[in-house]
């Protein structure tokens, strides 16, 4: 009987950091691959001092993002137990307290800037305006129609600024409007998911879902859509020394049209992360469209 109290001991502790990990959403971190925007078009991928203050960089934002989920979970723990999945996050199911979950944070936020300083000034300033820009978001920004997704928007951008400003090196302005394009494509993506799912208990989940409708987010996602595709068929024309970048169009169309697909026939997009790692066909496609870039832009 005390080795079963013992072994239970052991479990409970494993669920424990279970719950901190899940917490701090690994999944999520995906986005954070912005950050090597600057590093591949500015052709440094092959060069290992410039590879190691990106991926530094990348760890920064990973940190700065978890406190930014904990953050969220506090604030949002009583109605993400409204959202059929969000119920299941560590604060709202009551595995980490929120007690604890503010200790975490209180650890983990220090860890996170000071490396940010250590590495670089003005990538930390960044940072901060990253983490600052979320915390309105929670706090806010959230509330208002068209500039929530807005935000969420603006925090893609200031990931690729930031993973230049590491490394000091120019980035296309064209590259920062295909940035702002596709991030407004996800976040609009991610309210149509939230209409459908909470159907009618949307606004008792989210109140911004009362100023949106599937007609308005669907007429929204055309434009960007379409925005999207030109801003980055325009780069391919105009901001590279070889036309052979135009080769990766058909990815990026691919691309696009396997997200819609997704989220029209699926009824998924929710989670831009959680879509991208459980979609192998959109996987392939990134990932040979990443590799097409690389060869045109390093082989040329």
């Amino acid at each position: 009987m005390r080795q079963s109290l013992e072994n239970s001991g052991k479990v409970s502790v494993v669920d424990k950091v279970k719950g901190y990990i899940k917490l701090a959403r690994p999944k999520q971190w995906i986005k954070n691959l912005f950050v090597f925007a600057a590093l591949i078009f500015a052709k440094h991928i092959f060069e290992l001092d410039y590879v190691t203050k990106v991926l530094l960089a990348f760890f920064c934002f990973c940190m700065i993002s978890a406190c930014v989920y904990i953050i969220n979970d506090v604030i949002d723990a009583e109605k993400d137990k409204l959202h059929p999945k969000k119920k299941l996050r560590p604060v709202a199911s009551g595995r980490i307290s929120k007690t604890e979950a503010l200790v975490f944070l209180s650890g983990l936020l220090p860890v996170s800037v000071i490396g940010a300083f250590m590495l670089d000034i003005s990538f930390a300033v960044v940072l901060l305006l990253y983490f600052a820009n979320n915390i309105l978001y929670s706090i806010k920004v959230k509330h208002m129609v068209i500039l929530d997704v807005m935000s969420i928007a603006l925090g893609f951008l200031l990931r690729v600024i930031g993973g230049a400003l590491v490394i000091k090196v120019y980035i296309s302005p064209w590259i920062l409007l295909c940035t702002l394009l596709l991030s407004l494509f996800l976040g609009f993506s991610k309210r149509r998911n939230e209409l459908v799912i909470l159907e009618n208990g949307a606004n008792s989940h989210r109140k911004i879902l009362e100023e949106y409708s599937l007609e308005f987010i669907d007429n929204m996602l055309s434009i960007v859509t379409a925005c999207t595709v030109m801003a980055y068929s325009l780069y391919t024309f105009m901001s590279s020394n070889t036309y052979y970048m135009m080769l990766t169009i058909p990815f990026v169309l691919y691309g696009i049209f396997r997200y819609q697909y997704i989220i029209y026939r699926k009824k998924e997009g929710g989670s831009p992360e959680e879509t991208v790692l459980s979609d192998m066909p959109l996987m392939i496609n990134i990932i040979l469209w990443a590799l097409a870039s690389i060869i045109i832009l390093y082989i040329e």
